[in-house]
């Protein structure tokens, strides 16, 4: 099977993050990774600290708006950024560790601030090459 990604798409004001990868709980650890990259590179952020995240939803776009968000809710309440997801799903609930590390300004740069993961051009899909396509716009 492909590798896994991520990669923005232009939507807007807003910004448009998508992860493509082989399974489904590899398309969220991507489109989470693309969340980070719309504030700094990934790589800049080390991952010195770990948090865990657990969420569900009736549906996997639902999902995937849940997840994010709560990333994003992270990032603000605990100033930190966040470079390693490692994802698992079952059925429409969602377990994760994630590693990061506080804010540093004059490090990382970061150059916008996420309000939050939307509904616009929400998509979570099994695509016909079989990797899985996870997608959202978000508010910046």
């Amino acid at each position: 099977m492909s590798a896994s990604y991520w990669e923005h798409f232009e939507h807007q004001a807003d910004i448009g993050v998508r992860g493509i990868a082989p399974t489904l709980a590899q398309a969220f650890e991507q489109t989470a990774r693309g969340l980070t990259a719309v504030i700094v590179e990934p790589d800049q952020v080390a991952q010195k600290q770990e948090r865990r995240i657990e969420c569900e939803a009736p549906d996997h776009e639902l999902l995937l708006v849940e997840w994010l968000n709560q990333i994003i809710f992270l990032m603000a309440t605990e100033r930190m950024l966040f470079s390693r997801f490692a994802v698992h799903i079952e059925d429409h609930h969602l377990q994760a560790r994630i590693y990061g590390e506080a804010i540093d300004r004059a490090r990382h740069q970061p150059t916008v601030e996420i309000k939050g993961a939307t509904y616009t051009a929400l998509a979570v899909r099994q695509q016909d090459d079989g990797t899985w396509l996870a997608q959202t716009v978000v508010d910046v």
